[in-house]
């Protein structure tokens, strides 16, 4: 053919340095597994039957206030998915009921001077425990003071406590350690900190980069300086963002009765989140739900559950695929919400990227763009590692 430019490479110098760059910034990952949930236990409650514990009243509240007759019209789901879904959260809470596990030692704990290395020492125990049992959960870590309370010394000495002690017990760092940093009130102390891991690598013995971070999204601040380099200045660190529902809601002097996760003020923070970190691989977790059954009346347990599933299920829409669980009776619910989302649309996502796959009409009048192709196929990705079909 005829073209007019004899050479294009000549105006675009620099373009292959620019394409390593984005290359580097939103590497083209495919879907790996994330936990639904990170659970979180004040690390003076915390001990090695935590776990089991949690499990059992889980599936003790699942046993008595949710049968399976009740499930679709409880949380409005078709009656063959709620066969499915019930079926999966009783599988579920007896084989593997907490995905993520952090020991608290920030809001959940509070200020305890004179006992917060025993508890550092305790907890490094309990989790060796775990870990000679088999029962650590899959993902695991703590959550430190915030630098932002004045105490950064204090909140280092705790990480380091901990660490020294799980590795003096265990051997080494077992399983997928991730440390939450608390309320990121200035960008300069996520460079502070990753410095600080980076200087525990190298005292215990550990491999460059082994030691990461989720920072939490906690006050308007921090939501304006959110970007994605904030991924490659933190040395590939940055493991996670998770929001802070009620200290958000409180920055934002909304009233009590607002400070809730479906509130618009936090859908933005949520959205800023999502397109500051797309393509960088640093994952999202939304807040939780701070409310518990006020008593054992199945009325009062099942409202509780329907407000759980239905905040959920406005995360899960918004593209948040975890969350916080604070107390037994959430599992169910989180369960209950997810395994729901996932397998109420795999067979409609699954035979239109079949159709496309096959270059055919997927039906319906659908016309799929490659994009949603994509989106449906990660979707597909995401229910399996989910509903543990892989």
């Amino acid at each position: 053919m005829r073209v007019t430019l004899a050479d294009p490479s000549a105006l675009i110098s620099g373009f292959e340095q620019v394409h390593r760059e984005q290359t580097a910034a939103c590497p083209a990952a495919a879907v790996a597994w994330q936990p639904v949930h990170t659970v979180y236990v004040p690390a003076d409650r915390f001990d090695a039957e935590t776990v089991t514990v949690w499990g059992n009243a889980a599936l003790d509240l699942f046993g008595r206030h949710l049968p399976g007759k009740e499930l679709a019209g409880l949380f409005d789901m078709r009656e063959q998915i709620a066969g499915a879904v019930h079926e999966r959260v009783a599988a579920k809470l007896g084989r593997e009921p907490i995905e993520d596990l952090r020991v608290d030692f920030e809001d959940g704990y509070g200020l305890r001077p004179g006992e917060e290395d025993g508890h550092v020492a305790q907890a490094a125990e309990a989790i060796a425990a775990l870990h000679a049992r088999g029962t650590l959960p899959r993902r695991w870590g703590l959550r430190v003071k915030s630098f932002a309370d004045g105490d950064p010394v204090r909140s280092i000495r705790t990480l380091d406590g901990f660490l020294t002690g799980v590795i003096e017990r265990v051997g080494h760092l077992p399983g997928d350690f991730v440390v939450t940093f608390p309320k990121v009130l200035m960008k300069a102390y996520l460079g502070q900190f990753a410095d600080c891991l980076e200087a525990l690598e190298r005292g215990l013995g550990l491999a460059e980069g082994e030691l990461r971070f989720e920072m939490q999204v906690e006050a308007p601040q921090t939501v304006l300086f959110l970007d994605a380099g904030l991924v490659p200045s933190l040395g590939g660190r940055l493991a996670a963002a998770h929001f802070g529902v009620f200290d958000y809601t409180a920055s934002c002097s909304l009233p009590p009765h607002e400070q809730r996760l479906d509130h618009p003020v936090c859908d933005h923070a949520r959205h800023v989140m999502q397109t500051s970190f797309a393509g960088t691989g640093v994952e999202l977790s939304d807040g939780s739900l701070a409310a518990s059954p006020a008593s054992d009346d199945r009325h009062v347990v099942q409202g509780l559950w329907r407000r759980h599933v239905s905040l959920i299920r406005h995360s899960l829409s918004h593209g948040f695929y975890q969350g916080w669980d604070m107390h037994p009776s959430h599992l169910v619910s989180r369960y209950v919400a997810v395994y729901h989302f996932h397998l109420s649309h795999y067979e409609e996502y699954a035979q239109r990227v079949r159709a496309w796959e096959e270059q055919r009409e997927a039906g319906g009048g659908v016309m799929d763009e490659p994009a949603t192709v994509r989106t449906m196929a990660a979707a597909l990705r995401r229910a399996d590692l989910a509903l543990g079909n892989v």
